[in-house]
């Protein structure tokens, strides 16, 4: 989305994690994505510095806030959501290997975070104020898989601000732009070239 935003050109290499090709794991062999591989040979291998690096390229939309104030106002939310809410939104979406407690009570202890979305919510349209901003495109990903763990369960859930910020932003035509399926990436396949946002042929 990031990327999308910032109307950065690149080539899109979509990888099946099963079988990751070995210039990926040549570039970063930590072998998570995604993996960005810039012009000048350096690799960004962390999804929030990727959203850092391209929205600092260029930010028409403002998501990074006046003088990329958003970037530091974002850093206790995009903590918590990386320690705390991802822990337990893991064990929610996996419980029966985590047999020590029960999916409940996963889906509880990940629920001090959607609580605390739901406050900063009730007060503005987006996580920062009533324009969105790095910090709702950084943390909605893990919210929409929470929500999709138990959809009746999340939607009869008391957070009505929190139904409404995650569906404009799942509704939104850049999220379907970027959600689109491409065939995993081969070698000798052409390249899939993303230019602001859509596949252009090669």
């Amino acid at each position: 989305m990031a990327l999308h935003a910032s109307e950065t050109s690149y080539e899109l290499r979509e990888v099946v994690l099963r079988n990751k090709p070995s210039c990926m794991l040549a570039a970063s062999p930590k072998a998570s994505v995604p993996v960005l591989l810039l012009p000048d040979g350096r690799v960004i291998d962390e999804s929030w510095d990727i959203m850092q690096w391209a929205l600092r390229q260029h930010d028409p939309e403002g998501w990074l806030g006046e003088h990329q104030q958003h970037i530091a106002a974002s850093q206790p939310l995009i903590a918590s959501n990386d320690s705390h809410f991802k822990h337990y939104l893991d064990r929610y979406k996996y419980a029966d290997r985590y047999p020590e407690q029960s999916r409940s009570d996963y889906r509880e202890l990940a629920e001090i975070f959607l609580q605390q979305l739901e406050q900063r919510l009730n007060a503005t349209r987006y996580l920062l104020g009533n324009t969105l901003s790095i910090a709702d495109a950084g943390i909605f990903p893990f919210v929409r898989q929470f929500a999709e763990v138990d959809r009746e369960w999340f939607a009869q859930a008391p957070y009505p601000a929190l139904h409404d910020w995650l569906e404009n932003i799942s509704g939104s035509a850049r999220f379907a732009a970027v959600m689109q399926k491409h065939p995993p990436w081969q070698p000798d396949g052409a390249p899939a070239i993303i230019v602001n946002g859509a596949m252009q042929s090669c």
